[in-house]
């Protein structure tokens, strides 16, 4: 023991000093990197989620977190152009806009200009790019012989799978017209359960009666079957058959609902025994897009990889006259994708992923409430910078009003706060005027929102800038911008509508109303003491009634609650897109539409049928303007706030620019993995001063122990 000892202790003394020594001596290394060196071979943008995505496939799909995926794998036929603004709609995998003809109720062609009631259908006839493939997938997979290899699969073969991985041979093939046609067919479908069927009734010809007579009837069995208002008129064109004229059908031909689906991947995932190991079109798509899903582990990450089977498309050429100016054009005309490969690592907790975001291992981040100080400051003049150590760092802030609008909503069916009297309306008028969304910007979403002036947020045709686009019911205009009316001018409106001070002549004490939501956390508490304390200025006392999210939407559906939150996020850029959510006719209690608070009125919605499939021309937008009017005046909502999207990005991320309605955005970007490496390795080189502190403290600690040890056996040995 003793000889083991006095070998083995000299080394122990200068051991912590070595390693630091060493450390010390390669400054590029980087300990904490979380990715591999294989990494470092390909271009790879890193990104996180934070919740496994429900649907993947594109006939169920309706959600940001899904469309995050979906919309990089699947291609419509259209898109939206990356740079221009406003928004313009392109061909994607077409050769050119679909070719629209207008026809009467025999079917007889008219002419362009042919006036709406005449027109009884639309054909948009859209012809595809030929030589467009399919990403490499098992269900494309072929035999020598020409069969599809992976189409019968019994139990036995299916019992060792565990991804859709493990299946050892792929295969691709042509885009056809008739996938199209077989995707419209899946929307129809009422096993799909697609969230636009309803929608889709009204337009598609003959979508209502194909989803009858497909009811019963497995998914495999649609292919058969023919759909009048869907037509695949060759291998690279189809049509599309709709009722009457509706301009904004060209938007939906730009969504991911109306992406292609080949017939072989139903018959593949239909197979008996693979939906049990979650091998099914909502955990592996299969696309055209500039990209497929390489791995999906919902519980660690999700890996986007380049299509090696892509189709020619190149990078703008054009755009807006400060794109060239922006460095947004240096790769006009190049191939896309840039980016080889795109890592999505689930980040449930948001101090983590800031840090690694800060750290370089995340290349853009969001803003959480926790981290805006450190982001954020707030210039001399109101505005909002980003703060120096941001800037030291080269980070880039890009801000945009998104196109959605979160209000409050009042059901108009309910005996006190509904209705179309003069003592309800000024009623809710008066809640209107109270609660301050202004303060709610500033208190809970550190100012960033707009204040709404009405149904459309900036960006949508019709929004009107300035003095004329304000609420004159809740705005004056004084000093050049929108001043909320005083707390007064509500309280005599309440006593017009009979509530003075607040007091329910009924019950001689405070008017009660109540707040149905499914806000139900102690993170939702300080905003639910916000709302009674807005209403308590006009002396009525809020109850709250927090219910899970599914007896919330019961409510919803019998007309039971009584004031509500709602928000609605542009499907398309059109004002139709949200005047509809006010239409009569779409009561969500009377016809199970999206008009939540049930709102009607004949003067509106006479306008909005004349307003729907107009073209933007200054008519429409004058109609548009009387129809703010109204419901301004009505207040069926209290139109709440428009949310204002903060993006940060590293230096090295390019080719950036808000698009609010495309999601298909990663394949224009661009990321120059050489200046990422260097800024890693800056910002995390070890820090090995506390370690050669610690090695020289525990050798000044062991010196003494270890000199006596040697003493004592000098003295044992002589």
């Amino acid at each position: 023991m003793s000889s083991f000892l006095s070998m083995k202790m000299p080394i122990l003394l200068v051991l912590p000093v070595l390693l630091a020594s060493l450390l010390a001596c390669q400054p590029d290394t980087v300990l904490n990197n979380p990715y591999t060196d294989a990494d470092s071979q390909q271009t790879v943008l890193y990104q996180s989620f934070s919740e496994r995505p429900k649907h993947l496939d594109p006939a169920m799909a309706y959600s940001e977190n899904e469309y995050a995926f979906i919309a990089q794998i699947y291609e419509p036929p259209l898109q939206y152009h990356y740079l221009k603004r406003p928004y313009q709609i392109i061909p994607l995998t077409s050769t050119n806009l679909p070719e629209v003809v207008y026809r009467d109720d025999k079917g007889q062609a008219l002419p362009s200009d042919a006036e709406p009631a005449r027109i009884a259908f639309t054909d948009y006839i859209i012809t595809l790019q030929p030589g467009i493939r399919y990403q490499p997938h098992a269900a494309l997979a072929k035999t020598e012989q020409g069969g599809y290899r992976y189409h019968h699969l019994d139990a036995q073969a299916i019992a060792p799978l565990k991804t859709l991985n493990d299946f050892a041979s792929t295969g691709t093939r042509e885009l056809l017209a008739e996938d199209y046609v077989y995707q419209i067919k899946r929307l129809a479908h009422p096993k799909n359960q697609s969230p636009i069927a309803e929608i889709m009734k009204n337009y598609i010809v003959g979508f209502a009666d194909f989803a009858k007579q497909a009811k019963d009837l497995p998914k495999t069995a649609i292919k058969g079957m023919s759909l009048a208002g869907a037509v695949a008129v060759n291998d690279h064109q189809y049509r599309i058959r709709i009722n009457g004229k509706y301009p904004q059908f060209i938007y939906w031909l730009a969504m991911p609902f109306f992406s292609p689906m080949p017939w072989e991947a139903e018959v593949f995932y239909n197979q008996l025994g693979l939906s049990d190991k979650n091998i099914t079109l909502d955990w592996y798509p299969i696309g055209t897009g500039a990209y497929y899903l390489a791995e999906n582990n919902p519980n660690r990450r999700m890996i986007l990889q380049k299509n090696p089977y892509y189709h020619p498309e190149t990078y703008p050429s054009e755009g807006e006259p400060e794109d060239r100016a922006n460095g947004l054009l240096k790769d006009a005309g190049k191939t896309l994708p840039f980016i080889d490969k795109v890592v999505f690592t689930l980040e449930k907790e948001t101090i983590p992923y800031w840090t690694k975001f800060l750290q370089g291992y995340y290349d853009a981040s969001g803003i959480a409430s926790d981290n805006f100080d450190q982001a954020i400051q707030f210039t001399g003049t109101g505005g909002l910078a980003l703060t120096e150590s941001m800037q030291a760092k080269g980070i880039q802030l890009q801000t945009a009003v998104q196109t959605s609008s979160f209000y409050l909503g009042f059901n108009m069916l309910d005996p006190l706060l509904g209705g179309t009297t003069e003592a309800a309306r000024k009623l809710r008028q008066a809640i209107a005027i109270a609660i301050d969304e202004e303060e709610f910007i500033a208190i809970f979403m550190n100012g960033r929102g707009v204040a709404a002036q009405g149904v459309l947020p900036p960006g949508i045709f019709g929004f009107a800038e300035g003095q004329p686009g304000i609420n004159p019911t809740v705005y004056d205009w004084q000093a050049d911008k929108a001043q909320r009316k005083d707390i007064e001018v509500a309280k005599q409106l309440m006593a017009e509508a009979g509530y003075t001070n607040g007091i329910d002549p009924k019950t001689h004490g405070p008017l009660i109303v109540y707040f149905d939501t499914t806000a139900t956390s102690v993170e939702d508490k300080p905003r639910m003491t916000w709302y009674r304390k807005q209403f308590e200025k006009l002396g009525i006392q809020l109850v709250i009634r927090a219910t899970d999210y599914n007896r919330f939407q019961e409510k919803m559906r019998a007309g039971n609650a009584q004031i509500f939150a709602w928000g609605w996020n542009a499907d398309y850029p059109d004002p139709e897109n949200f005047f509809f959510l006010l239409y009569g006719p779409n009561g969500k209690v009377k016809y199970g539409g999206e008009n939540a608070g049930n709102y009607q009125n004949p003067a509106f919605d006479r306008l909005f049928e004349q307003m729907r499939n107009m073209d933007n021309t200054p008519e429409r937008y004058q109609i548009i303007q009387q129809m703010q009017a109204i419901v301004r005046q009505d207040a069926p909502w209290l139109f709440g706030l428009h949310p204002k999207q903060f993006s940060l990005f590293h230096s090295w991320f390019g080719n950036l620019k808000a698009n609010l309605m495309a999601n298909n955005e990663l394949k224009y970007r661009r990321i120059d993995t050489a200046a990422r490496a260097d800024k890693r390795q800056q910002w995390n080189r070890p820090v090995v001063w506390p370690l050669l502190l610690a090695g020289v403290l525990l050798v000044l600690l062991i010196l003494p122990a270890y000199q006596a040890y040697r003493k004592r056996t000098q003295q044992t040995l002589s």
